[in-house]
């Protein structure tokens, strides 16, 4: 049985089945409530009960009084719809609405998708989740105070775990630690989310994405998000790469194509049969007039800052349609 669960007072609607959260089932559809551990203990998502019934789940007693359920206070994470509701929350529409957090996680998994890029999987604490919008990163805090930042690669609908990118920088002290002594289990500690490079949702122009490298993660995450919640913009994905082997997890590229994102894989490779030279360029020679589009470019410095020239000077597009993420071996500031 699904119900319809109206918002105020933005007025957003959305359908929630009844054994999903009122903050699982907003997340599917887009619409971001606050939230932090999604388990009852924290407060985050607690909000108002304006119409209709519920199933106020587990949570810890401390959390959610009886005086403040009295009042039509609910915890979002945990209650679950048993007829239409209206509810009055917050939305989260800007980075800047998001708490930064300081957390410890542990090393679930570790996987090798390249000769030189291991994707690591982080498991926070059972009573924490880290909230975040799709594309953002987050900084590793080290010993040495000289903390290493990866986009997170996972659309905030799949938080179970925290994915990130990782490529194999010969003589980099986090990365050389990463391919020869890190293991399952290992404690790390993090800091985020950080950054503004996101999906503009409420921009209606269609959408070129441009990667070099890793920088695949934060796209890999805001293309999940944009399919998650029916984006419907025409969306192209450039991905430059220095040779074929280095285009890691196509199956869930071949996904995105099944579902209407055009891929172009760019491979400077001699022996590459493909598009080949600078991503950016393979762009321009497909584009004649970008001044109608939004570009979202991620990858090393010298791609994202020739991007931003060119496709500016060359195809017209204006300055507020640019968002970047760049990838250096220092801090990001």
């Amino acid at each position: 049985m699904s119900f319809k669960i109206s918002i105020q007072p933005s007025g957003h609607e959305f359908p929630a089945v009844a054994d999903e959260s009122i903050l699982e089932a907003a997340l599917t559809h887009g619409l971001v409530l606050p939230y932090s551990c999604r388990n009852g203990a924290c407060g985050v998502c607690k909000g108002k009960l304006v119409e209709g019934e519920i199933d106020y789940g587990e949570y810890q007693s401390a959390t959610l009084s009886d005086a403040e359920k009295a009042a039509g206070m609910a915890l979002f994470c945990c209650a679950r719809p048993l007829s239409d509701l209206v509810i009055e929350s917050h939305e989260v529409s800007r980075a800047q609405e998001i708490p930064v957090k300081m957390l410890p996680c542990r090393v679930e998994k570790m996987r090798k998708v390249a000769d030189d890029v291991m994707v690591l999987s982080l498991k926070l604490p059972a009573n924490e989740r880290l909230q975040f919008l799709a594309g953002q990163y987050i900084d590793i805090l080290q010993k040495d105070d000289k903390p290493r930042s990866f986009s997170l690669a996972n659309a905030p609908h799949d938080d179970g775990l925290l994915e990130l990118h990782v490529r194999h920088i010969p003589g980099g002290t986090f990365t050389e630690h990463v391919f020869s002594r890190m293991k399952e289990r290992d404690i790390l500690r993090i800091k985020g989310p950080l950054g503004t490079f996101f999906l503009r949702e409420d921009l209606d122009k269609p959408v070129i994405f441009v990667a070099s490298g890793t920088g695949f993660a934060p796209v890999k995450a805001i293309i999940e998000h944009a399919l998650r919640i029916g984006f419907q913009r025409e969306m192209h994905f450039y991905w430059g790469v220095r040779k074929a082997s280095d285009l890691y997890m196509l199956d869930k590229v071949k996904i995105w194509e099944a579902s209407g994102i055009r891929f172009t894989p760019v491979v400077s490779d001699e022996s590459w049969s493909g598009r080949s030279g600078f991503v950016h360029e393979v762009v321009l020679q497909d584009f004649s007039d970008l001044s109608g589009y939004t570009v979202y470019a991620c990858g090393a410095p010298v791609m994202v800052e020739s991007a931003h020239r060119d496709f500016s000077t060359q195809r017209g597009l204006p300055d507020d349609a640019f968002f970047c993420d760049m990838f250096t071996f220092a801090p990001k500031k």
